[in-house]
């Protein structure tokens, strides 16, 4: 990687919540200071929002780290469960095994336990990220949850973390008594131009840059032009473009890095990006989305889960942060991305260690066709077409390196797995190697 080069000793722009990475904007102290809000009030019930990559989940993390002894935290991120599977993901945070208690028992379990932590001095937090995915039915049990009290206090504090859909599913009429406990509501927004500025330099303080210009000043801008100030978009680009500087053989990065970064990524500014999201989020009988592809996720012959695409960047990896995690020692922490616009998908393989394959064939990046079925480590994703034409758009400077695509082609079975023999397609290596090869 290019670490020598700039002198740093680790990755700035990671994807990764780290927070040691963490830059805490005026808005993001303010997010930060309702969620230590609900650890000294007795009726903490506080409900953060944001766009995607908007900092979020580093915040979280930041706080459980600063977090006293005394307090006792459950952390959920799977939130596509039902209500009895929500509950036994609670319990099992706490330490229990309640896959054969129904119902009753599974309340009766926790209430006691509630209970027992408020008489022995301990409180007791529970934060669900992503909570946007929560059904109705689930968010209805946490209602009932932060209700729990002893004859003083309540006993349970809550932190609901999630995209912006979030607030309006809170303020749908069924959810009023919901509405109603919350005690503060946070909106994060992007970062300023003039955040954006000291989020990088920041970023590349702590990476060890001590203070030496790597960014030139007029790179700013345009950084922020097609970021919008959201984080993890900045981070994108910012990373790709010290690639590029790297390629050059520049220890600064210049605007004509920015520049190349761009093309590779093929990104718009952001204000037109915004203005585009919305056009298409709506569709002729006022639904908000509009569904452009649907991957299958399956292993040992079974769907295990599936996801549907909309324009923007879906993220596949181990780690709770990613859109679609696959929890398996096989797969990376940031693994792959698909990249959909209203014309194309793409599927790109984030330098993962065991890659992506499509027909055996290891790729790097791959237009993906109606019916395409790609291996990802033990799993393999069968992606579908959901746009009315199924022709497709192939874009002159977007390299497919994988077999020649068939147009309307059916799935032609499920891929072969990746050959152990390879050097670059070993999938022996468990999670600490593979983070290490990463690193």
């Amino acid at each position: 990687m290019y670490l020598q080069l700039f002198k740093l000793h680790e990755l700035p722009f990671r994807l990764t919540p780290d927070p040691a990475f963490l830059y805490l904007s005026k808005h993001h102290a303010r997010a930060k200071a309702y969620m230590e809000s609900t650890i000294w009030f007795t009726d903490g019930f506080v409900v953060i929002t944001g766009e995607i990559g908007s900092g979020k989940t580093t915040l979280i993390e930041t706080f459980l780290k600063e977090l006293e002894k005394d307090v006792v935290v459950a952390q959920i991120n799977q939130t596509q469960v039902s209500a009895i599977e929500f509950l036994q993901t609670v319990l099992v945070q706490f330490g229990f095994q309640p896959f054969r208690m129904k119902k009753a028992e599974l309340l009766s379990t926790l209430n006691e336990f509630l209970v027992e932590q408020y008489a022995n001095g301990r409180r007791v937090l529970l934060i669900v990220d992503e909570a946007q995915n929560l059904s109705n039915k689930v968010l209805e049990e946490i209602r009932l949850l932060s209700g729990i009290e002893t004859t003083k206090e309540k006993v349970l504090r809550i932190i609901l973390a999630g995209q912006p859909e979030l607030n309006e599913k809170l303020n749908s009429p069924g959810l009023v008594q919901l509405a109603q406990r919350i005690r503060l509501r946070f909106h994060l927004t992007p970062l300023s131009k003039s955040d954006t500025v000291a989020y990088i330099q920041h970023r590349l303080e702590v990476a060890g840059s001590q203070g030496r210009e790597i960014f030139e000043a007029d790179t700013f801008p345009l950084i922020y032009r097609y970021t919008g100030g959201i984080p993890r978009l900045v981070n994108t680009l910012c990373d790709t473009s010290m690639m590029a500087a790297f390629g050059q053989d520049r220890d600064v990065v210049k605007i004509e890095d920015i520049r190349a970064a761009v093309e590779e990524m093929q990104w718009i500014e952001y204000a037109e990006r915004s203005v585009k999201l919305q056009a298409l989020s709506v569709d002729s009988h006022g639904e908000r989305r509009v569904i452009l592809g649907r991957i299958l996720v399956g292993v040992n012959g079974a769907t295990v889960a599936e996801r549907e695409l909309t324009v923007g960047r879906f993220i596949i990896g181990r780690t709770s942060d990613n859109d679609l995690q696959i929890d398996s020692k096989y797969i990376s922490r940031h693994h792959a991305q698909i990249i959909t616009t209203a014309h194309s998908c793409v599927l790109e393989d984030l330098n993962s260690t065991n890659g992506i394959h499509v027909r055996s064939k290891r790729v790097r990046r791959r237009i993906l066709n109606d019916g395409d079925v790609v291996q990802i480590g033990q799993h393999e994703i069968i992606y579908f077409d959901e746009r009315l034409a199924r022709t497709r758009a192939v874009p002159g400077d977007i390299e497919d390196d994988a077999v020649p695509m068939m147009r309307n082609a059916p799935p032609s079975g499920l891929a072969e797995p990746p050959s152990e023999t390879s050097q670059d397609d070993d999938i022996e290596d468990d999670a600490d190697s593979v983070q290490a090869r990463e690193s």
